[in-house]
């Protein structure tokens, strides 16, 4: 398919963004909203896209030592409270269970919104000694959020995640812990997703509820808009203290061991939609793409349909992920369909092209067009054009999100910014609320993440209120 015509059931990213994306994920066949209002149905392609980043992430956390287990889904009120900060957090978006088995239940119980109660109610009596730590736990689940507006991926009532909890004997331990699991999100958005992330640590305002620290990856939407795609919590005791978790430290005497929690969610499948999407659907990272090549033969003829077969086992045998498209649809209506399904690379195979003696490679996130020689090394070139895709993805991602972000010394320059052309803004801040809460009057803009890489010189004013600033701090609009 030629890469200018476009779909005509995708609304253009540059007329309506938010219905273009709803397009696309209806069109990619990735979600449908279901009968359960602020609930979603997960469709084979959309699945199949989470099964995929669990894998490399799931290896990722084992090869760190972290095992998985599975908590249960409700929790009793009496848990939620021993840690007021949190259900205080959590008390506006909760579903509650009061009745079952007909009948009223004695105690009710949250659909977890997040499982810091459960893991900690667990340690406090599976821990005993400090030859048990670190004690380094991750889950695969679902949880309950009572979101109020809600878009498939981005804000939906229940939403599928991974969650780690972890335990350690020494506060430096968990420290080491928090941000070795914030590099592996930023790795996995930009060496696997093709997405380039801001990282830095959230506000006092922005930080989860419990947590001493929390620390962000951010990244940034095709309109400019900032979506948090991953948290790591550096918390602590508050939570061993709540929860009576204790140890016998190489003294012999009773201690509390240090906590951390982090997570990424099915929220990061919206960031690769409106990061790397196009008018004409889907355009998804090869690193990641459940099904990397689709093979399309052009025609009936036996030899056609030989060599088709002959260069997907080739690219099997390799791991790449391939499949040949026999389907009785013609050869234009498969070109448009796996297009819309993002499938990063396309292999055309006819007749007439097999007597000139090539087959063609066509790239979905360019249109590039490549010819092979039959008597070529298939593989080598498949892999050589995904690895070019993932690096021209990210190139293009990380060459907008630079366009986008502003250096700001005054709320004017801030508003007519997010008026006109959103994106990050660079700005200094005293570290008081009350400016933050200022700033979010400008079209909801919210701090994304202290960079704390920044320096802040003694002349820089925060821009709210002129006082001397604090800390360097990266703003935008949030989804």
């Amino acid at each position: 398919m030629d890469n200018n015509i476009k779909n005509k059931k995708i609304t253009s990213r540059d007329e309506d963004f938010g219905r273009w994306y709803t397009d696309v994920v209806r069109a990619a066949r990735l979600a449908d909203y279901s009968n359960v209002k602020g609930f979603i149905v997960f469709e084979p392609n959309g699945y199949a896209l989470w099964e995929r980043m669990q894998q490399v992430l799931d290896a990722k956390f084992k090869e760190l030592g972290h095992q998985n287990v599975y908590m249960p889904v409700l929790i009793p009120e009496n848990l939620l409270n021993k840690e007021a900060e949190l259900i205080e957090g959590f008390a506006p978006e909760g579903a509650w269970v009061i009745r079952a088995g007909g009948k009223d239940l004695e105690e009710r119980m949250m659909f977890r919104p997040t499982s810091e109660t459960l893991f900690s109610d667990y340690y406090a009596s599976h821990l005993h000694s400090y030859r048990e730590l670190p004690m380094l736990y991750n889950q695969w689940a679902n949880v309950i959020r009572w979101e109020k507006e809600t878009k498939p991926f981005l804000r939906t009532r229940e939403f599928l995640w991974q969650e780690g909890h972890t335990l350690h004997e020494t506060e430096d331990e968990a420290r080491k812990e928090t941000l070795q699991m914030l590099n592996v999100y930023k790795w996995f958005f930009e060496e696997v997703l093709a997405i380039p992330v801001l990282t830095g640590r959230k506000t006092e305002k922005e930080k989860f509820a419990g947590a001493e620290e929390t620390y962000t990856i951010e990244s940034m939407m095709y309109n400019g808009f900032s979506l948090q795609s991953g948290t790591s919590h550096f918390f602590g005791q508050k939570f061993s203290k709540a929860y009576n978790i204790t140890f016998l430290n190489r003294e012999n005497k009773l201690d509390y061991p240090w906590q951390t929690s982090w997570g990424v969610t099915t929220r990061m499948i919206g960031a690769v939609i409106m990061v790397h999407g196009d008018d004409n659907g889907l355009v998804l990272p090869p690193r990641i793409a459940p099904r990397q090549v689709a093979i399309v033969p052009i025609g009936t003829d036996q030899q056609v349909a030989d060599k088709a077969n002959e260069i997907c086992d080739k690219l099997k045998k390799v791991g790449i992920s391939t499949f040949v498209d026999f389907s009785e649809k013609s050869p234009g209506f498969k070109f448009a369909e796996h297009e819309v399904n993002g499938i990063p690379i396309r292999v055309e195979v006819g007749k007439r092209d097999l007597a000139q003696g090539f087959f063609t490679l066509v790239r979905r996130d360019s249109g590039e067009k490549k010819n092979v020689a039959l008597e070529g090394d298939v593989a080598a070139e498949v892999q050589t054009m995904m690895d070019e895709m993932h690096k021209h993805m990210f190139e293009v991602a990380k060459k907008r999100n630079d366009s986008k972000t502003y250096e700001c010394k005054t709320l004017a320059e801030v508003e007519d910014i997010m008026t006109n052309r959103p994106g990050y803004v660079k700005a200094a801040w005293c570290g008081d609320e009350a400016c933050e809460f200022k700033m979010k009057e400008v079209r909801g803009t919210k701090s994304r993440c202290i960079d704390e890489s920044a320096h802040v010189c003694k002349d820089d004013k925060c821009i709210v209120c002129g006082r001397k600033a604090k800390h360097m701090v990266y703003w935008g609009i949030q989804y």
